[in-house]
């Protein structure tokens, strides 16, 4: 089992959000479900640079965060569809700010980061 070796820290809203949404991932899957990509198949295929493991954890994450909600259908094969909670789609307005606030500033961030990985 999973032991933390930095405590947990939930002092401030930043503490908050960053447990929550801390993933490479995660906006990219709440982006993504809110826009209809609903199955993991779809969202796989969205994001072909993340591993279909790494995507259902991070799924799962979102799920014990109550941001999304996971609906499993009973046929065979079992077919699965993730949605964004009520909670969730509160989210959506900030990702849609820090998206623009990227585009406003792609060339500069582009710089900086390849300037740094070089």
């Amino acid at each position: 089992m999973y032991e933390r070796k930095i405590p947990l820290s939930l002092n401030c809203g930043l503490d908050l959000i960053g447990e929550v949404l801390y993933g490479k991932w995660k906006v990219r899957l709440l982006w993504f479900i809110n826009e209809g990509h609903k199955r993991p198949s779809e969202l796989q295929r969205k994001i072909p640079d993340a591993s279909r493991r790494v995507l259902t954890m991070q799924l799962k994450e979102l799920e014990e965060h109550e941001l999304i909600a996971k609906k499993i259908y009973p046929v065979v094969p079992p077919k699965v569809e993730y949605s964004l909670t009520e909670f969730g789609k509160t989210l959506i307005p900030v990702i849609a700010t820090l998206g623009q606030w990227g585009d406003e500033h792609e060339e500069r961030l582009r710089e900086v980061i390849l300037k740094r990985n070089l």
